[in-house]
């Protein structure tokens, strides 16, 4: 688990240089306006994806034997399936431009259904390299997938100025992933629907699941892009992406590593309950400072990756900052409650937070605009969070102090480095008019956080007599590492014979 985890977040934090060198690039060339548009056509096919999306590289990882036949029938239905997204978002594109009163959004929403049709025939064999947790191929796969779209998009921005350059991108890249993906595995899928039945008796609720989650996470999209305008949604969107940096860029790899390693200790449930709480200490110790981190230097973040003319972003971001953090307490869940065969629990966990967050979102939107929707967003996952933590501690059998005892360290120091920072940082950003001027407190305040928690959370650990946990796995890493380099040749021509 370890192993895949590190190939994962490796490849993370790859792929977020990549996108932050593109942010940097596009945010400059492109308008908010321009952003939102893709926002908005994204949030349709995100939606139509979800509804027709079968789950399956999950179904197939989840089973102990996979046949061929199961390869066979989830690539067919994938083919089916992306299709049929091509063909709808073609003939919605009209309505669903003028529900926007954006005209420009015809065209836009039909070359992204065509980028779902080529992204249905993709070769569904990739799919072993997790299942045989061959995660240094899974590492190469996804990167190439990076760095196509980050290849293509960026001399498209310099040279149409629009959002055309992310639409096309967007296409150009579907079409290079396909031929890799035949390169890169040597399984030739054929079209059957033979076992079909078999995979869709899993595959149904990691279709609900879908689909509560295009939910919990674009409700905004279409609520903000009603009652307001595209800028609106663009600010709100790009803001929204930084605030979850820390969740996807260093959570959801771990758990894309974890589900496949979790699946093999199902039959017992005490190994798995122990590996959960110690997976939980790890990424709360590492992603709760991250989202701390950020909550503190919201200002400064977003006037140095985004550019001044980004400042309405800023409170946005430092309030979708903290539900960062509610979803690092609660994303491994899903890889727990998939492994014991339970999707229906966590189904239903999810369409409670549905539920509260749409509440929410109507409420407050329409009278305090896209504040009204980042608080909707904290509040929603604050009171859905006690739900999550009884049923995964009911289901595996832990003990409620025994989650706590995992993750209070890493809170309680991310608590007192997020007050330091925001105490002793600059972060006057009246008297900081480019991004160049914020690059100097945004690395003073990430050296002050960092000191800061390292000695906070080693005073902690001791303080409680240095329990077994996430500081006791790293610190022997880290032993390990030294070890290796003190015992490493110095150099020299190093002859045996003299």
């Amino acid at each position: 688990m370890a192993v895949g985890a590190l190939w994962m977040v490796l490849f993370k934090l790859l792929e977020r240089g990549l996108s932050l060198i593109s942010t940097l690039i596009l945010a400059r060339l492109l308008v908010p306006k321009d952003f939102g548009i893709v926002a908005m056509a994204t949030s349709l096919i995100a939606l139509i994806e979800l509804i027709s999306s079968f789950g399956l590289d999950t179904a197939l990882i989840q089973r102990r034997d996979p046949s061929v036949g199961h390869y066979n029938a989830a690539w067919t239905m994938n083919v089916i399936a992306g299709c049929a997204v091509g063909l709808l978002m073609a003939a919605i594109s009209v309505p669903a431009s003028n529900f926007y009163r954006e005209p420009h959004l015809v065209l836009v929403i039909i070359t992204l259904g065509l980028c779902s049709a080529i992204q249905g025939f993709e070769n569904v064999g990739v799919v072993d390299f997790r299942r045989e947790l061959q995660f240094d191929k899974e590492f190469r796969y996804l990167l190439t997938k990076k760095l196509a779209g980050f290849i293509i998009t960026v001399p498209l921005a310099f040279w149409l100025r629009n959002y055309w350059a992310l639409v096309l991108g967007m296409l150009a890249t579907r079409v290079i992933v396909l031929g890799y993906s035949f390169m890169a595995h040597p399984f030739r899928p054929r079209f059957s629907l033979a076992s079909a039945p078999d995979l869709m008796h899993f595959s149904k609720w990691l279709m609900t699941l879908n689909l509560l989650t295009f939910l919990r996470e674009r409700s905004a999209d279409f609520i903000i892009g009603r009652v307001a305008n595209s800028a609106t949604l663009g600010t709100f969107s790009v803001a929204a992406q930084i605030a979850s940096m820390p969740s996807t860029e260093l959570v959801a790899p771990i758990n894309r590593a974890i589900l496949p390693a979790y699946v093999k200790l199902a039959d017992d449930k005490v190994a798995l309950g122990r590996q959960y709480l110690s997976v939980m200490g790890m990424i709360s110790m590492i992603a709760v400072p991250a989202v701390a981190g950020l909550a503190a230097t919201a200002p400064l973040v977003v006037l140095l990756v985004l550019g001044p003319t980004w400042r309405e972003a800023i409170p946005v971001l430092e309030v979708l900052a903290f539900f960062g953090i509610t979803q690092v307490l609660q994303t491994n869940a899903y890889s727990a409650f998939l492994a014991l065969g339970k999707p229906k629990v966590f189904a239903t966990i999810n369409s409670a937070h549905v539920v509260v967050l749409i509440t929410s979102l109507l409420l407050l939107t329409p009278k305090y605009g896209i504040m009204g929707a980042a608080w909707a967003y904290l509040i929603a996952a604050m009171l859905v969070l006690p739900i999550n933590f009884g049923m995964i501690t009911h289901f595996l059998g832990i003990r409620p102090m025994g989650f706590v005892s995992s993750v209070w360290r890493p809170m309680a120091a991310s608590a007192l480095m997020y007050f330091c920072v925001r105490w002793l940082s600059p972060m006057d950003i009246s008297e900081i008019h480019s991004s160049l001027e914020a690059l100097r407190p945004v690395i003073v305040s990430v050296a002050i956080g960092i000191a800061v928690y390292a000695a906070a959370i080693a005073l902690l650990w001791f303080a409680v007599g240095r329990p077994e946990g996430a500081e006791t796995w790293l610190l022997g890493e880290v032993r390990k590492i030294a070890g290796k380099l003190r015992g490493a040749p110095r150099g020299g021509s190093g002859a045996s014979g003299d």
